[in-house]
């Protein structure tokens, strides 16, 4: 029996409508205990917005992972469903749990910085132990042939990887809809490639991930009732950075070298705008780390675009890349 895209279906629908619901309750409880994004300078609102839109995301990346377990366990889900997931279970199971644990450390952090604006330090600290766990669970870029040391090149690659991705991200958060928008697009390009390579519960997760975004996003585009906020952004990179690893983009049935490119091409957008950020940040002598308007976004509004449209432009940019990654990647 071949996986039923029902299945699919399911999943973008069960993340969306969690996300979707359960964003207003996040709202009322992040302006009863004061979590809301003041107007200051650089900001583009005038009043404040609850940050609830990461928890909301959680949510709806956790509810229906749930709600498809005690399905399993019921067998309220067809015998070759259960069969094939079980199958990724096995496989995949402690990487999973590392995954879910890394995501709400990534939502935590981001809501201590929303909370407290955190040092840099303590912040790149707890980023770096979030992906070390993820890659000794077993999520790492393998690019190395056999030795004693391929484990310890591929988790350091790894880690350097979840690392740039939750920042190229984060960063690109500056306008309504971008940051979730991005991780939408991302996340079902991966979910797509993992699909078509009859990777099930890696495509699930992908495409359950892609709808707890998409869930957010009329509360955030084009005008916003409610922001990502840090955790949010940390969250969006943490996944985009981790479905990017677990597709198999190169195999012996796919054996195209090119089709390692895929992740890179899923996300030049975000990492794309990084780099140029930080060369032009450089280039002026100054600190590459401190905000500035030479985003990619801001760019576009200069040259005449307004907000949402320039929002608009920059996704469709991104799914235009998703598309050809998933084509490269499916060996087309």
């Amino acid at each position: 029996m071949t996986f039923p895209a029902s299945a699919y279906l399911l999943a973008v629908l069960g993340g969306a409508l969690a996300t979707f619901a359960s964003l207003p309750l996040w709202r009322a409880w992040c302006v009863r205990t004061g979590l809301v994004d003041d107007p200051g300078q650089r900001k583009i609102h005038n009043t404040p917005i609850p940050l609830a839109g990461g928890l909301a995301v959680l949510t709806g990346l956790l509810l229906p992972l749930f709600a498809g377990a005690v399905a399993m366990q019921l067998g309220l889900l067809p015998a070759g469903v259960v069969e094939k997931i079980s199958y990724g279970f096995e496989k995949r199971g402690l990487q999973l749990a590392a995954i879910l644990v890394g995501a709400l450390g990534m939502v935590l952090l981001g809501w201590l910085d929303d909370r407290h604006e955190l040092r840099a330090g303590p912040k790149f600290a707890a980023q770096l132990g979030i992906a070390l766990l993820v890659a000794l669970a077993g999520v790492r870029i393998k690019l190395f042939p056999e030795s004693p040391l391929s484990p310890v090149l591929s988790c350091g690659v790894t880690v350097l990887w979840i690392l740039t991705v939750v920042s190229a991200v984060n960063i690109m958060d500056n306008m309504n809809g971008l940051c979730a928008g991005l991780g939408t697009i991302g996340a079902a390009a991966f979910g797509a490639t993992a699909a078509l390579h009859g990777q099930y519960l890696v495509a699930s997760l992908a495409l359950m991930a892609a709808g707890a975004l998409a869930g957010f996003l009329p509360y955030n585009y084009p005008k916003a009732s409610a922001f990502l906020g840090d955790s949010g952004s940390h969250l969006t990179g943490f996944l985009l950075a981790v479905l990017a690893i677990l597709p198999h983009f190169y195999t012996a049935q796919n054996p195209r070298p090119l089709a390692v490119l895929a992740p890179l091409l899923v996300l030049i957008v975000p990492l794309g705008d990084m780099v140029c950020v930080m060369w032009i940040r450089w280039r002026a002598g100054k600190p590459v780390w401190v905000g500035d308007t030479n985003h990619l976004s801001h760019r576009l509004v200069r040259c005449g675009l307004g907000k949402p449209q320039a929002v608009a432009t920059i996704l469709g940019l991104h799914a235009a890349a998703g598309a050809a990654a998933v084509w490269l990647g499916a060996g087309r």
